[in-house]
């Protein structure tokens, strides 16, 4: 049955009003506020997303030396008797507003630029003394403060944040206005059941939710809100203890179905096995053991190959799948691109052929009478492997017995995804795969909820890749070199940044390289691009692999899975704007066969300290564990892989590299927590169910089972 609660905590829902319960925020605020939150659409943001929002920085007001002792460059706080007014002459708004005051040690000027006589006055009064706070500075000789950050009676000292988050803000929205939100925001703040298990509080020392949240946003010390202090990466594990949880709730999900026990001799993958014209490598007979242990078990497989560029995850997956025809069910093969679904096809449909497996192609753009007549055959249970694109998401796609779903390029699809294509077997197996070294950490946040393969090793006879780095100014140079390669048959990507020229952009488009290329080599060269229609493409992909043309211009649409063994050259044009990951893909279109391969790195002038950084770590390696782990380094979890393009989850408390250890503690406590209490029942369980509506991860606790 269904766990009993799903809906929001009562005390929970002062957290999830409007932010236009607050005052001083009204409706032009609050539309600043949505946006810059990203509230859904037509949507306010709220309390929480105030809660949520963590400081980037501490200013710390308590340094109070006296006007003798103070440092220029240093903010500090002062005692002051004002002075005397020096308002600038009349008509001339370019001299600044001064004010002369002092304290027991010495004299300082307080300066304000366009300052208004009459609200200066009132602020600061002639022989009256004021606390003022603010950034010191020097100008010929005398120590000044421009624009004090705080000005306040002796009486109000106590309403003056000696130590003060500073926030990230945007255009409208003022730093004192969010100050004040987020303190308002903390008085509705209710104290909650502890939901972190109590070992793991006591040996780390952390406060409450409740309490770490206080010293994060209204610090008294610059220790409260920093991020190796407690009361962060208390935030920070329960950031990640919520990810986590969802993950283990979507794994149970898919798993706590009783499988089938799946009944298969191993007889045919061994046909496909002879088939090969190769031998597999330990990593792929490892991961194949894997495989086999899940499907004979009584648990659905829930499994992630990830491989290196050429390590064959494919070959496993069609040997899985070759397991599954022989057990009496069929297998859905799943890739992100038309191109890859029908290189797929082409490549596997060769070994199928070969040992009696049906195969069949379908996609979203195929004639109406060719899909209908492949879906009828899909339904009848006359195709063992169905290989297409989300087309095969659709309900007009039935199947007669769908026993494993394999998806290709998982990073480019996400768990509702993943779980929508496997409900069209009621006891569907999923393995999923990517060409993507992903760093542990990204495993644990992405793929916490699978088990997990490792393909280290390349198939024997593939050759290091000779990975050169040159001057866009080198182009005439690599022309002619390449043209004496191509008189000795080779083939040769170039790849450019973008699809045709742009106004804002300095960089050299595919459009203008291939009209430049095809008139050094008339009838050579071919171009491929994401916005030509699917046939176009897959036209000039086949001449390509055929041999009929030499050189393909194309942008990153071959990134992945293109496989054509006779390419040896890669020309990376304006490398610098691509990220670690899309070079090591790229590179990775060569070197497939057993001929020796080069890559060439072309950059543009004046490259960034980072740009420089990434070409020379490619340089360097081929092992695309190294790169990603580097690439986390250079551009943060959030960038990584097109984070936000491919629907990862980012973060709004962890900060990935500062608080990896935590993840590990999250995952480990997510597993036992699910595992103890799969429903997430009785007081434990509630407060549980709390944590994932304060960090927006409610659409998992309808999927609950109580028991």
């Amino acid at each position: 049955m269904e766990g009993k609660w799903v809906a929001r905590p009562q005390q929970l829902n002062p957290l999830f009003a409007s932010v236009k319960k607050l005052k001083g925020i009204g409706p032009q605020l609050a539309q600043t506020m949505a946006r810059f939150f990203g509230a859904p659409e037509g949507q306010d943001a709220i309390l929480l997303d105030l809660l949520m929002h963590m400081p980037a920085g501490i200013v710390d007001r308590r340094h109070q030396p006296g006007a003798a002792f103070a440092q220029p460059g240093a903010i500090s706080t002062f005692l002051l008797t004002i002075d005397q007014h020096q308002p600038p002459p009349r008509g001339n708004k370019r001299l600044p507003y001064r004010i002369i005051a002092h304290d027991d040690t010495g004299e300082i000027m307080l300066t304000y630029f366009a300052g208004r006589a009459a609200w200066l006055e009132k602020l600061l009064p002639e022989g009256e003394q004021r606390y003022v706070s603010g950034m010191v500075t020097a100008f010929q000789g005398q120590k000044q403060i421009n624009h004090p950050d705080f000005v306040v009676k002796p009486h109000q000292f106590d309403q003056m944040p000696l130590v003060e988050p500073v926030y990230p803000l945007t255009q409208g929205l003022s730093a004192k206005k969010l100050q004040t939100a987020v303190k308002d925001t903390l008085t509705a703040l209710p104290d909650l059941a502890e939901w972190v298990p109590t070992n793991r509080l006591t040996l780390n020392g952390w406060p409450s939710f409740a309490d770490a949240m206080r010293q994060t946003h209204a610090p008294t010390t610059p220790g409260d809100a920093a991020l190796d202090g407690a009361a962060r990466a208390r935030l920070a594990y329960d950031e990640y203890l919520a990810g986590q949880l969802t993950l283990q709730i979507v794994r149970s999900t898919m798993t706590r179905e009783t499988g089938i026990a799946r009944e298969f001799s191993g007889a045919l993958a061994d046909k496909v096995r002879a088939a090969l014209p190769f031998s597999l490598t330990p990593g792929q007979e490892a991961a194949l053991d894997d495989i086999y242990v899940d499907l004979r078990h009584r648990r659905k497989m829930a499994r992630l190959i990830q491989g290196d560029v050429g390590a064959g995850k494919t070959v496993v997956a069609l040997m899985a799948m070759a397991a599954m025809a022989e057990s009496g069910a069929q297998s859905a093969l799943m890739a992100p691109t038309e191109i890859l679904a029908t290189q797929h096809f082409h490549s596997i449909s060769k070994i199928c052929d070969q040992v009696g497996l049906k195969v069949a192609l379908l996609t979203g753009k195929m004639p109406q009478g060719q899909r209908r007549s492949i879906q009828e055959k899909i339904a009848a249970g006359e195709i063992d492997i169905v290989i297409g694109t989300h087309a095969l998401f659709q309900s007009s796609v039935e199947f007669a017995h769908l026993g494993l779903t394999v998806v290709d390029e998982q990073h480019r699809f996400g768990v509702h995804q993943r779980l929508a294509l496997s409900d069209k077997g009621r006891k569907t197996e999923l393995l999923v795969m990517t060409a993507t070294p992903i760093p542990r950490t990204l495993v644990l946040t992405h793929f916490g909820d699978m088990d997990v393969s490792l393909l280290t090793d390349k198939p024997k006879g593939r050759q290091p890749i000779d990975t050169a780095i040159l001057s866009e100014k080198d182009y005439d140079r690599v022309v002619s070199r390449l043209g004496q390669r191509m008189a000795d048959g080779i083939q040769a990507f170039w790849v450019c940044p973008l699809v045709e020229e742009s106004e804002h952009l300095n960089a050299t488009s595919a459009e203008d390289r291939f009209k430049a290329l095809d008139q050094a080599f008339p009838g050579r060269v071919g171009l491929v691009h994401g916005r030509m229609a699917a046939a176009d493409k897959q036209a000039v992909m086949e001449r390509f692999a055929a041999g009929d043309l030499q050189i393909l211009v194309a942008t990153t649409v071959i990134e992945v899975g293109v496989d054509v063994p006779n390419a040896t050259i890669m020309i990376i044009e304006h490398a610098e704007r691509f990220g670690l990951s899309q070079l090591h893909q790229l590179r990775g279109r060569v070197g497939r066969g057993s001929k020796k391969s080069a890559c060439l790195l072309l950059h543009g002038e004046n490259l960034s300290e980072i740009a420089q950084k990434r070409l020379e770590t490619i340089k360097e390696t081929e092992d695309g564990f190294k790169i990603a782990e580097r690439d986390l380094e250079l551009r943060g979890e959030g960038d990584l892989m097109g984070t936000r393009q491919s629907g990862m989850p980012g973060y709004r408390i962890a900060i990935p590299d500062f608080h990896r250890d935590l993840l590990d503690m999250a995952h480990e406590d997510a597993s036992n927590i699910i595992e103890a209490n799969p429903g997430l029942t009785g007081p434990q369980g509630d407060a549980v169910r709390a944590l994932l509506y304060l960090f927006r991860k409610d659409l998992a606790i309808p999927l609950l089972k109580a028991g």
